[in-house]
């Protein structure tokens, strides 16, 4: 896709067409650079940000809020955890002590050992099976890059890859979008297996460079800073074609979107 398309895509906030995955029979979302979105992790679920796409915690939240949102022409994004262990979730018992790492700097949280694919792979299928049921249209799964931090295991780049792509292959089946989050290094690998990214931070740290792949692909960039003021990050964000807002580090309701013009940045 030419960039002037992806640019006119994003003025337009355009969706690229869905398209029937093979055997499930439900059409996948494709979201297109540029589309505005909340993300909203903690706290009472406010639904009424003017936006076209929610990310929201596919726990938490039930089908009725998904619904709901999709009432108000939303489309919705089911975040999980897939490459650590949450204590406080529902299915924790599930996991045997042995693909249990090191935690993760959250509290209540641990690494998974992503190898153990004949473990793992059937608890997040039903995980994403949750969000099928609850009526998502995607998937954001969060920790995807265990590899590079200290988790307790020797991972390795190929574990993580061949780790992501599962999650991936696992949402498609499901008929669900599914989002990369923050693996930068092994973005030119897996643009392709994936629909959009999730990222944190990436002008504070300079890497959004690396998510331009994905945006030169078609696929939304859904990223966000949370200590620097809009000034110092939207013209940049509108320069690469991202989907960027500021937020607070709890993710609760309250967010500060990035002005369609230069030079009205405030914050």
């Amino acid at each position: 896709m030419s960039l002037l398309l992806v640019l006119l895509l994003a003025v337009a906030g355009c969706t690229a067409p869905a398209s029937e995955d093979p055997g499930t029979g439900r059409e996948r979302w494709r979201p297109h650079p540029g589309l505005d979105w909340q993300w909203q992790l903690s706290g009472r679920l406010d639904p009424s940000v003017d936006v076209p796409v929610y990310d929201i915690d596919g726990f938490d939240r039930p089908a009725s809020a998904v619904a709901d949102l999709h009432r108000r022409g939303r489309k919705v994004i089911c975040y999980l955890s897939t490459g650590a262990w949450e204590e406080f979730r529902p299915d924790a018992g599930d996991f045997p002590e042995s693909v249990l790492g090191r935690g993760n700097g959250w509290e209540g949280e641990r690494w998974l050992d992503v190898r153990r694919t004949d473990v793992l792979g059937p608890i997040m299928a039903a995980r994403l099976d949750m969000c099928r049921d609850k009526g998502f249209d995607a998937v954001e799964p969060d920790n995807m890059d265990g590899y590079r931090n200290r988790t307790g295991f020797p991972l390795t780049a190929a574990d993580q890859l061949r780790y992501n792509r599962l999650i991936a292959r696992l949402a498609h089946e499901r008929g669900m979008a599914v989002g990369l989050k923050n693996d930068l290094a092994q973005i030119p690998r897996l643009v392709k297996d994936f629909d959009f990214a999730v990222n944190e931070q990436c002008v504070q740290y300079g890497e959004c460079a690396a998510l331009t792949p994905f945006v030169r692909a078609g696929k939304a960039v859904f990223h966000v800073e949370y200590e620097l003021p809009t000034r110092e990050f939207c013209a940049e964000s509108r320069r690469l074609g991202l989907s960027s807002m500021l937020k607070k580090y709890e993710l609760g309701p309250w967010r500060r979107a990035c002005p369609a013009a230069a030079g009205q940045a405030d914050g």
